[in-house]
């Protein structure tokens, strides 16, 4: 008869015909060791929205009327990625809106930006 080995630590298993680990930290260090690709590009990228959502924020902290018009150049010096963003708004007139949660831009001519924050959510 074949011995069976822990997937983790290669060690022989004692016990039920089933079991695949020899404790619960074998167990662990496998399931973590596999999912850490797909957890990891996960952890990027909501890193870079809570970044642009951040960045947002901060720009519209300093606003009056809660909206505030900002050079692109503006954006790009606070390291603003506008290849990341959680949603897209289209207004009934056609104007299309990019959110990172609940802050959001609108872009306008000559390379500015409209910052404006969701009301009612």
């Amino acid at each position: 008869m074949e011995t069976r080995k822990c997937l983790n630590c290669g060690e022989p298993l004692k016990g039920r015909s089933d079991k695949k680990f020899c404790d619960d930290q074998c167990r662990t260090s496998f399931n973590n060791r596999l999912n850490y690709d797909s957890s990891s590009s996960i952890k990027n990228i909501n890193s870079i929205l809570k970044k642009n959502r951040k960045v947002l924020q901060e720009i519209l902290s300093i606003a009056i009327e809660g909206k505030i018009k900002v050079s692109e150049k503006k954006l790009h010096d606070k390291s603003f990625n506008f290849n990341y963003h959680t949603n897209i708004y289209k207004t009934k007139t056609g104007t299309v809106y990019y959110f990172c949660y609940e802050y959001g831009y609108l872009p306008l001519e000559n390379n500015f930006y409209m910052i404006v924050k969701r009301s009612g959510e």
